[in-house]
Protein backbone atom coordinates (compact mmCIF):
# COMPACT_ATOMS: atom_id res chain seq x y z
CA UNK A 1 0.00 0.00 0.00
CA UNK A 2 2.45 2.57 1.10
CA UNK A 3 4.94 1.79 -2.57
CA UNK A 4 1.40 2.41 -4.50
CA UNK A 5 1.09 5.33 -2.52
CA UNK A 6 4.75 6.99 -3.02
CA UNK A 7 4.37 6.18 -6.65
CA UNK A 8 1.70 8.19 -7.31
CA UNK A 9 3.30 10.87 -5.82
CA UNK A 10 5.94 11.04 -8.01
CA UNK A 11 6.28 13.41 -10.47
CA UNK A 12 5.35 12.81 -14.02
CA UNK A 13 7.95 12.05 -16.65
CA UNK A 14 8.13 15.69 -18.10
CA UNK A 15 8.68 17.36 -15.19
CA UNK A 16 11.54 15.32 -13.78
CA UNK A 17 13.44 16.24 -17.16
CA UNK A 18 17.20 18.15 -16.00
CA UNK A 19 18.18 21.66 -16.93
CA UNK A 20 18.70 21.12 -20.52
CA UNK A 21 14.98 22.10 -21.31
CA UNK A 22 15.86 25.37 -20.04
CA UNK A 23 16.64 27.60 -23.09
CA UNK A 24 19.99 29.43 -23.55
CA UNK A 25 18.27 32.52 -24.77
CA UNK A 26 21.20 34.23 -23.28
CA UNK A 27 23.79 36.31 -25.75
CA UNK A 28 27.27 38.12 -25.15
CA UNK A 29 25.42 41.08 -25.44
CA UNK A 30 22.73 40.44 -22.37
CA UNK A 31 25.78 38.98 -20.21
CA UNK A 32 27.92 41.52 -20.16
CA UNK A 33 25.33 43.95 -19.72
CA UNK A 34 23.92 41.97 -16.77
CA UNK A 35 27.91 41.57 -15.59
CA UNK A 36 27.54 45.26 -15.99
CA UNK A 37 24.74 45.40 -13.78
CA UNK A 38 25.45 43.02 -11.14
CA UNK A 39 28.43 45.13 -10.38
CA UNK A 40 26.20 48.22 -9.82
CA UNK A 41 23.52 47.56 -7.50
CA UNK A 42 20.82 49.28 -5.28
CA UNK A 43 23.68 49.91 -2.22
CA UNK A 44 25.75 51.62 -4.45
CA UNK A 45 22.43 54.52 -5.25
CA UNK A 46 20.91 54.27 -2.33
CA UNK A 47 23.37 53.32 0.13
CA UNK A 48 26.44 55.07 -0.64
CA UNK A 49 24.87 58.25 1.06
CA UNK A 50 24.70 56.57 4.33
CA UNK A 51 28.13 54.94 3.72
CA UNK A 52 30.01 58.18 2.63
CA UNK A 53 28.10 59.93 6.07
CA UNK A 54 29.29 57.38 8.47
CA UNK A 55 32.78 56.77 6.62
CA UNK A 56 33.68 59.78 5.17
CA UNK A 57 36.48 59.20 2.19
CA UNK A 58 37.67 55.99 3.83
CA UNK A 59 34.74 54.81 1.97
CA UNK A 60 37.09 54.17 -1.26
CA UNK A 61 39.24 52.10 0.65
CA UNK A 62 36.20 50.67 1.51
CA UNK A 63 34.89 49.48 -2.00
CA UNK A 64 38.18 48.77 -2.91
CA UNK A 65 38.55 46.14 -0.12
CA UNK A 66 35.05 44.67 -0.61
CA UNK A 67 35.68 44.95 -4.57
CA UNK A 68 39.19 43.09 -4.72
CA UNK A 69 37.85 40.24 -2.83
CA UNK A 70 34.26 39.80 -4.72
CA UNK A 71 36.88 39.74 -7.59
CA UNK A 72 38.55 36.69 -6.52
CA UNK A 73 35.39 34.71 -5.74
CA UNK A 74 34.37 35.23 -9.18
CA UNK A 75 37.57 33.42 -10.24
CA UNK A 76 37.22 31.00 -8.09
CA UNK A 77 33.81 30.33 -9.20
CA UNK A 78 34.84 30.92 -12.26
CA UNK A 79 37.45 28.36 -13.00
CA UNK A 80 35.81 25.47 -11.31
CA UNK A 81 32.53 26.50 -13.20
CA UNK A 82 34.45 26.00 -16.90
CA UNK A 83 36.25 22.94 -15.42
CA UNK A 84 33.39 21.01 -16.28
CA UNK A 85 30.41 21.87 -18.92
CA UNK A 86 28.33 19.97 -17.03
CA UNK A 87 27.91 22.42 -13.93
CA UNK A 88 25.03 25.08 -14.59
CA UNK A 89 25.04 26.81 -11.54
CA UNK A 90 28.12 27.02 -8.86
CA UNK A 91 25.46 24.81 -6.78
CA UNK A 92 26.46 21.89 -8.93
CA UNK A 93 29.86 22.01 -8.09
CA UNK A 94 29.27 22.70 -4.46
CA UNK A 95 26.89 19.28 -4.76
CA UNK A 96 30.10 17.53 -6.16
CA UNK A 97 32.88 18.50 -4.41
CA UNK A 98 31.16 19.05 -0.78
CA UNK A 99 28.11 16.49 -0.75
CA UNK A 100 24.32 16.72 -1.06
CA UNK A 101 24.02 18.82 2.43
CA UNK A 102 25.97 21.28 1.55
CA UNK A 103 24.20 21.75 -1.44
CA UNK A 104 20.81 21.70 0.29
CA UNK A 105 21.97 24.29 2.79
CA UNK A 106 23.68 26.73 -0.20
CA UNK A 107 20.74 26.56 -2.85
CA UNK A 108 18.49 27.60 -0.20
CA UNK A 109 20.38 30.25 1.74
CA UNK A 110 21.01 31.65 -1.69
CA UNK A 111 17.72 31.61 -2.87
CA UNK A 112 16.77 33.37 0.53
CA UNK A 113 19.33 35.93 0.31
CA UNK A 114 17.96 36.93 -3.08
CA UNK A 115 14.35 37.12 -1.96
CA UNK A 116 15.29 39.24 0.98
CA UNK A 117 17.61 41.34 -1.72
CA UNK A 118 14.81 41.76 -3.77
CA UNK A 119 12.44 42.46 -1.01
CA UNK A 120 15.01 45.79 -0.20
CA UNK A 121 15.05 46.68 -4.10
CA UNK A 122 11.45 46.80 -4.33
CA UNK A 123 10.90 48.47 -0.43
CA UNK A 124 13.82 51.04 -2.24
CA UNK A 125 11.73 51.66 -5.41
CA UNK A 126 8.94 52.80 -3.37
CA UNK A 127 10.87 55.24 -1.67
CA UNK A 128 12.11 56.88 -4.73
CA UNK A 129 8.75 57.28 -6.28
CA UNK A 130 8.35 59.06 -2.93
CA UNK A 131 10.46 62.16 -4.78
CA UNK A 132 7.87 62.58 -6.87
CA UNK A 133 4.97 61.30 -4.88
CA UNK A 134 5.50 62.47 -1.15
CA UNK A 135 2.16 61.21 0.18
CA UNK A 136 2.40 57.90 -1.66
CA UNK A 137 2.71 55.21 0.37
CA UNK A 138 5.69 53.45 -0.09
CA UNK A 139 3.82 49.95 -0.50
CA UNK A 140 2.13 50.52 -3.31
CA UNK A 141 5.13 51.18 -6.08
CA UNK A 142 7.09 48.41 -4.12
CA UNK A 143 4.16 45.86 -5.22
CA UNK A 144 3.26 47.61 -8.72
CA UNK A 145 6.71 47.11 -9.44
CA UNK A 146 7.42 43.41 -8.32
CA UNK A 147 4.54 42.30 -10.37
CA UNK A 148 6.02 44.33 -13.39
CA UNK A 149 9.14 42.17 -12.75
CA UNK A 150 7.33 38.52 -12.06
CA UNK A 151 5.54 39.42 -15.75
CA UNK A 152 9.11 39.75 -17.30
CA UNK A 153 10.19 36.90 -15.75
CA UNK A 154 7.17 34.72 -16.82
CA UNK A 155 7.72 35.95 -20.15
CA UNK A 156 11.06 33.96 -21.34
CA UNK A 157 14.33 34.01 -20.73
CA UNK A 158 15.37 36.36 -23.53
CA UNK A 159 12.86 38.97 -22.40
CA UNK A 160 14.53 38.96 -18.60
CA UNK A 161 18.05 39.43 -20.34
CA UNK A 162 16.64 42.23 -22.94
CA UNK A 163 14.44 43.96 -19.60
CA UNK A 164 18.45 43.71 -17.53
CA UNK A 165 20.31 45.32 -20.87
CA UNK A 166 18.26 48.31 -20.80
CA UNK A 167 18.12 48.37 -17.24
CA UNK A 168 21.93 48.21 -16.45
CA UNK A 169 22.33 50.51 -20.07
CA UNK A 170 20.51 52.82 -17.92
CA UNK A 171 22.52 53.23 -15.13
CA UNK A 172 25.96 52.97 -17.10
CA UNK A 173 25.51 55.52 -18.96
CA UNK A 174 23.83 57.58 -16.15
CA UNK A 175 26.81 57.03 -13.81
CA UNK A 176 29.50 58.22 -16.81
CA UNK A 177 27.39 61.30 -17.48
CA UNK A 178 27.51 61.87 -13.50
CA UNK A 179 31.17 61.52 -13.52
CA UNK A 180 32.12 63.69 -16.69
CA UNK A 181 29.24 66.75 -14.87
CA UNK A 182 31.47 66.33 -11.49
CA UNK A 183 34.65 66.31 -13.13
CA UNK A 184 33.85 69.50 -15.39
CA UNK A 185 32.26 70.93 -11.60
CA UNK A 186 35.41 70.48 -9.93
CA UNK A 187 37.50 71.94 -13.29
CA UNK A 188 35.83 75.02 -12.91
CA UNK A 189 35.25 75.34 -9.52
CA UNK A 190 31.73 75.18 -9.77
CA UNK A 191 30.12 76.72 -6.92
CA UNK A 192 26.26 75.53 -5.77
CA UNK A 193 23.52 78.44 -4.18
CA UNK A 194 23.92 76.84 -0.55
CA UNK A 195 27.45 77.97 -1.06
CA UNK A 196 29.47 74.58 -1.41
CA UNK A 197 32.76 74.64 -3.79
CA UNK A 198 33.46 71.41 -5.90
CA UNK A 199 36.92 71.21 -4.98
CA UNK A 200 39.23 67.99 -4.68
CA UNK A 201 40.16 69.57 -0.84
CA UNK A 202 36.43 68.00 -0.32
CA UNK A 203 38.70 64.89 -0.30
CA UNK A 204 42.10 65.52 0.67
CA UNK A 205 40.39 67.48 3.99
CA UNK A 206 42.00 64.96 7.16
CA UNK A 207 38.91 65.56 8.53
CA UNK A 208 36.66 63.84 6.67
CA UNK A 209 38.95 60.48 6.14
CA UNK A 210 37.59 58.86 8.70
CA UNK A 211 35.29 61.01 10.97
CA UNK A 212 33.82 59.44 13.56
CA UNK A 213 36.75 56.98 13.68
CA UNK A 214 37.52 53.62 13.08
CA UNK A 215 34.19 52.48 14.53
CA UNK A 216 32.50 54.44 11.69
CA UNK A 217 35.12 52.81 8.98
CA UNK A 218 34.02 49.33 10.15
CA UNK A 219 30.31 50.22 9.99
CA UNK A 220 30.92 51.31 5.95
CA UNK A 221 31.69 47.37 5.27
CA UNK A 222 27.48 45.93 5.78
CA UNK A 223 26.48 48.36 2.84
CA UNK A 224 29.51 47.92 0.82
CA UNK A 225 29.01 43.85 0.89
CA UNK A 226 25.46 44.38 -0.09
CA UNK A 227 26.65 46.97 -3.01
CA UNK A 228 28.58 43.89 -4.41
CA UNK A 229 25.59 41.40 -4.20
CA UNK A 230 24.39 40.03 -7.54
CA UNK A 231 28.62 40.21 -8.93
CA UNK A 232 27.98 36.25 -8.63
CA UNK A 233 24.68 36.23 -10.84
CA UNK A 234 26.79 34.74 -14.10
CA UNK A 235 27.03 31.52 -12.06
CA UNK A 236 23.55 30.63 -11.84
CA UNK A 237 23.21 31.80 -15.63
CA UNK A 238 25.81 29.00 -16.99
CA UNK A 239 23.26 26.76 -18.88
CA UNK A 240 21.08 29.52 -20.13
CA UNK A 241 24.41 31.04 -22.02
CA UNK A 242 25.30 30.71 -25.39
CA UNK A 243 29.06 29.63 -25.43
CA UNK A 244 29.86 30.04 -21.64
CA UNK A 245 33.28 29.12 -21.88
CA UNK A 246 34.15 32.14 -23.88
CA UNK A 247 32.02 34.22 -22.83
CA UNK A 248 32.19 34.35 -18.47
CA UNK A 249 35.80 34.23 -18.40
CA UNK A 250 35.89 37.92 -20.43
CA UNK A 251 32.51 39.02 -17.90
CA UNK A 252 34.46 38.18 -14.90
CA UNK A 253 37.91 40.03 -15.87
CA UNK A 254 36.73 42.77 -16.55
CA UNK A 255 34.81 43.37 -13.14
CA UNK A 256 37.99 45.42 -11.58
CA UNK A 257 37.74 47.97 -14.33
CA UNK A 258 34.18 48.14 -13.88
CA UNK A 259 34.55 48.25 -10.19
CA UNK A 260 37.10 51.23 -10.44
CA UNK A 261 34.80 53.10 -12.80
CA UNK A 262 31.74 52.99 -10.76
CA UNK A 263 32.42 52.96 -7.80
CA UNK A 264 36.06 54.55 -7.27
CA UNK A 265 35.18 57.23 -9.65
CA UNK A 266 31.66 57.89 -9.08
CA UNK A 267 32.35 58.48 -4.79
CA UNK A 268 34.98 60.51 -5.51
CA UNK A 269 32.96 62.71 -7.72
CA UNK A 270 29.86 63.23 -5.26
CA UNK A 271 32.36 63.98 -2.38
CA UNK A 272 34.47 66.32 -4.14
CA UNK A 273 31.21 68.40 -5.74
CA UNK A 274 29.10 68.00 -2.57
CA UNK A 275 31.63 67.78 0.56
CA UNK A 276 31.10 65.40 2.79
CA UNK A 277 28.94 67.46 5.39
CA UNK A 278 26.59 67.75 3.35
CA UNK A 279 25.79 64.41 2.28
CA UNK A 280 22.73 63.10 4.13
CA UNK A 281 22.74 59.15 4.87
CA UNK A 282 18.89 59.01 3.75
CA UNK A 283 19.05 60.62 0.58
CA UNK A 284 20.83 59.13 -2.30
CA UNK A 285 24.09 61.29 -3.24
CA UNK A 286 23.84 61.04 -6.73
CA UNK A 287 20.65 62.85 -6.50
CA UNK A 288 21.92 65.51 -4.14
CA UNK A 289 24.74 65.85 -6.44
CA UNK A 290 22.45 67.36 -8.85
CA UNK A 291 20.02 69.12 -6.70
CA UNK A 292 23.04 70.82 -4.58
CA UNK A 293 24.47 72.28 -8.22
CA UNK A 294 20.69 73.67 -8.77
CA UNK A 295 19.66 71.26 -11.24
CA UNK A 296 16.42 69.81 -9.91
CA UNK A 297 15.61 68.57 -13.11
CA UNK A 298 18.58 66.73 -13.65
CA UNK A 299 17.94 65.59 -9.32
CA UNK A 300 14.67 63.97 -10.91
CA UNK A 301 16.25 62.07 -13.79
CA UNK A 302 19.20 60.59 -11.10
CA UNK A 303 16.13 59.55 -9.57
CA UNK A 304 14.69 58.00 -11.90
CA UNK A 305 17.84 55.84 -13.06
CA UNK A 306 18.42 55.30 -9.23
CA UNK A 307 14.79 53.80 -9.19
CA UNK A 308 15.25 51.24 -12.53
CA UNK A 309 18.74 50.29 -11.02
CA UNK A 310 16.76 49.26 -8.14
CA UNK A 311 14.80 47.36 -10.44
CA UNK A 312 17.30 46.20 -12.20
CA UNK A 313 18.77 44.55 -9.02
CA UNK A 314 15.07 43.16 -8.21
CA UNK A 315 14.67 41.88 -11.52
CA UNK A 316 17.87 39.80 -11.17
CA UNK A 317 16.56 38.82 -8.07
CA UNK A 318 13.79 37.37 -9.31
CA UNK A 319 15.39 35.20 -11.94
CA UNK A 320 17.99 34.05 -9.77
CA UNK A 321 16.00 33.22 -7.00
CA UNK A 322 13.44 31.43 -9.59
CA UNK A 323 16.89 29.26 -10.90
CA UNK A 324 18.34 28.63 -7.64
CA UNK A 325 14.64 27.06 -6.18
CA UNK A 326 14.69 25.23 -9.85
CA UNK A 327 17.80 23.40 -9.17
CA UNK A 328 17.09 22.64 -5.75
CA UNK A 329 14.15 20.80 -7.38
CA UNK A 330 16.06 19.08 -9.71
CA UNK A 331 18.74 17.93 -7.10
CA UNK A 332 15.50 16.51 -4.98
CA UNK A 333 16.48 19.16 -1.95
CA UNK A 334 12.86 20.89 -2.95
CA UNK A 335 8.91 20.12 -4.08
CA UNK A 336 9.37 18.05 -7.70
CA UNK A 337 6.86 20.68 -8.56
CA UNK A 338 9.51 23.32 -9.22
CA UNK A 339 11.02 21.97 -11.94
CA UNK A 340 7.86 22.23 -13.87
CA UNK A 341 8.44 24.09 -17.10
CA UNK A 342 5.88 26.12 -19.42
CA UNK A 343 5.36 24.96 -22.55
CA UNK A 344 5.91 27.99 -24.56
CA UNK A 345 8.77 29.57 -22.74
CA UNK A 346 10.61 27.10 -20.65
CA UNK A 347 10.41 29.11 -17.64
CA UNK A 348 10.26 27.33 -14.11
CA UNK A 349 6.24 29.02 -13.55
CA UNK A 350 6.17 27.43 -10.08
CA UNK A 351 9.70 28.00 -9.32
CA UNK A 352 8.76 32.04 -10.38
CA UNK A 353 5.57 32.26 -8.27
CA UNK A 354 6.47 30.78 -5.11
CA UNK A 355 9.23 32.81 -4.88
CA UNK A 356 7.49 36.28 -6.08
CA UNK A 357 4.82 35.15 -3.27
CA UNK A 358 7.45 35.20 -0.67
CA UNK A 359 9.40 38.55 -1.96
CA UNK A 360 5.57 40.09 -1.53
CA UNK A 361 4.63 38.93 2.08
CA UNK A 362 8.37 40.52 2.51
CA UNK A 363 7.64 43.83 0.56
CA UNK A 364 3.97 44.04 3.20
CA UNK A 365 6.46 44.75 6.14
CA UNK A 366 6.38 48.15 4.77
CA UNK A 367 2.89 48.49 6.93
CA UNK A 368 4.81 47.41 10.17
CA UNK A 369 8.20 49.58 9.15
CA UNK A 370 7.29 53.05 7.35
CA UNK A 371 10.69 54.52 7.26
CA UNK A 372 12.15 52.60 3.74
CA UNK A 373 15.89 53.55 4.84
CA UNK A 374 15.59 51.94 8.44
CA UNK A 375 13.76 49.07 6.37
CA UNK A 376 16.73 48.98 3.76
CA UNK A 377 19.37 48.74 6.45
CA UNK A 378 17.99 45.55 8.20
CA UNK A 379 17.02 43.79 5.08
CA UNK A 380 20.10 44.11 3.32
CA UNK A 381 21.91 43.20 6.51
CA UNK A 382 20.24 39.73 6.05
CA UNK A 383 20.98 39.13 2.29
CA UNK A 384 24.53 40.46 3.17
CA UNK A 385 24.96 37.47 5.75
CA UNK A 386 23.26 35.13 3.81
CA UNK A 387 25.39 36.08 0.44
CA UNK A 388 28.72 36.08 2.28
CA UNK A 389 27.43 32.17 3.07
CA UNK A 390 26.82 31.38 -0.43
CA UNK A 391 30.54 33.27 -1.35
CA UNK A 392 32.10 31.23 1.31
CA UNK A 393 31.07 27.73 0.38
CA UNK A 394 32.83 28.72 -3.36
CA UNK A 395 35.23 29.50 -1.72
CA UNK A 396 35.90 26.27 0.31
CA UNK A 397 34.41 24.08 -3.17
CA UNK A 398 37.39 25.99 -4.96
CA UNK A 399 39.23 24.37 -2.21
CA UNK A 400 38.43 20.71 -2.34
CA UNK A 401 38.50 21.10 -5.86
CA UNK A 402 42.14 22.20 -6.07
CA UNK A 403 42.74 19.17 -3.59
CA UNK A 404 40.82 16.80 -5.25
CA UNK A 405 41.59 17.50 -9.10
CA UNK A 406 44.93 18.84 -9.56
CA UNK A 407 44.80 17.70 -13.22
CA UNK A 408 41.61 19.80 -13.93
CA UNK A 409 43.62 22.81 -12.38
CA UNK A 410 46.36 22.13 -14.81
CA UNK A 411 44.50 22.01 -17.70
CA UNK A 412 42.23 25.32 -16.86
CA UNK A 413 42.77 27.88 -19.26
CA UNK A 414 41.10 30.14 -16.44
CA UNK A 415 43.12 29.77 -13.37
CA UNK A 416 42.26 31.82 -9.98
CA UNK A 417 45.78 33.49 -9.61
CA UNK A 418 47.37 32.52 -6.33
CA UNK A 419 43.75 30.38 -5.82
CA UNK A 420 44.60 28.44 -2.42
CA UNK A 421 46.26 31.45 -0.84
CA UNK A 422 43.58 34.01 -2.10
CA UNK A 423 41.00 31.75 -0.73
CA UNK A 424 41.96 31.64 2.56
CA UNK A 425 43.05 35.59 2.59
CA UNK A 426 39.23 36.12 1.22
CA UNK A 427 37.25 33.86 3.74
CA UNK A 428 39.18 35.56 6.35
CA UNK A 429 37.82 38.99 5.47
CA UNK A 430 34.24 37.35 5.30
CA UNK A 431 34.96 36.42 8.73
CA UNK A 432 35.97 39.88 9.99
CA UNK A 433 33.09 41.40 8.17
CA UNK A 434 30.57 39.21 9.68
CA UNK A 435 32.18 40.17 13.04
CA UNK A 436 32.39 43.83 12.67
CA UNK A 437 28.08 43.84 11.94
CA UNK A 438 28.47 42.88 15.77
CA UNK A 439 29.08 46.24 16.71
CA UNK A 440 25.85 48.27 14.93
CA UNK A 441 22.47 47.61 16.35
CA UNK A 442 20.58 47.36 13.25
CA UNK A 443 22.93 45.22 11.91
CA UNK A 444 23.32 43.25 15.18
CA UNK A 445 19.23 43.02 14.75
CA UNK A 446 19.61 40.98 11.52
CA UNK A 447 23.07 39.14 12.52
CA UNK A 448 20.89 37.82 15.38
CA UNK A 449 18.05 36.31 13.36
CA UNK A 450 20.24 34.57 11.06
CA UNK A 451 21.45 31.75 12.69
CA UNK A 452 17.79 30.51 13.56
CA UNK A 453 17.42 30.00 8.90
CA UNK A 454 20.08 27.59 9.52
CA UNK A 455 18.39 26.22 12.31
CA UNK A 456 15.78 25.62 10.39
CA UNK A 457 17.58 23.97 7.84
CA UNK A 458 19.04 21.82 9.88
CA UNK A 459 15.88 20.81 10.68
CA UNK A 460 14.15 20.16 7.31
CA UNK A 461 17.50 18.49 6.27
CA UNK A 462 16.63 15.86 8.58
CA UNK A 463 13.26 15.59 7.91
CA UNK A 464 14.22 14.81 4.17
CA UNK A 465 16.82 12.14 5.30
CA UNK A 466 14.22 10.16 7.72
CA UNK A 467 11.96 10.48 4.70
CA UNK A 468 14.56 8.86 2.34
CA UNK A 469 15.08 6.63 4.75
CA UNK A 470 11.40 5.32 5.37
CA UNK A 471 10.68 5.34 1.23
CA UNK A 472 13.97 3.02 0.95
CA UNK A 473 12.32 0.87 4.28
CA UNK A 474 9.44 0.79 2.17
CA UNK A 475 10.74 -0.65 -0.77
CA UNK A 476 12.22 -2.86 0.80
CA UNK A 477 8.91 -4.38 2.26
Amino acid sequence: MTLKTTERQRPPAKASENTEKLQRGLSERHIQMIALGGAIGTGLFMGAGKNIAISGTSILIIYMLVGFFMYMVMRAMGEVLLSKLDYKSFADFVADYMGPRASFFLGWSYWLSWVVTCIADVVVCGGYMQYWFPEMSAWIPALVTLGVLCLFNLLSVKMFGEAEFWFALIKVVTIIALILTGGWMVATGWTSPDGVRASMHNLTDPGVFMPHGIAGFLAGFQIAIFSYTGIELLGTMTAETKDPQRILPKAINAIPLRIIIFYMLSMIVIIAVTSWAAISPDVSPFVLLFAKAGLPAAAAVINFVALTSAMSSANSGVYSSTRMLYGLSIEKHAHWQFRILSKTSSIPVRSLYFSCFCMLSGTLLLFLVPNVMTLFTIVSTLAAILVIYSWAMILVAYLIYRKQRPDLHAQSNFKMPAGILMSWLTLAFFVFTVFIMLFDPDTLAALAVSPLWFILLFIFWKIKQRKAQLKTADLHV
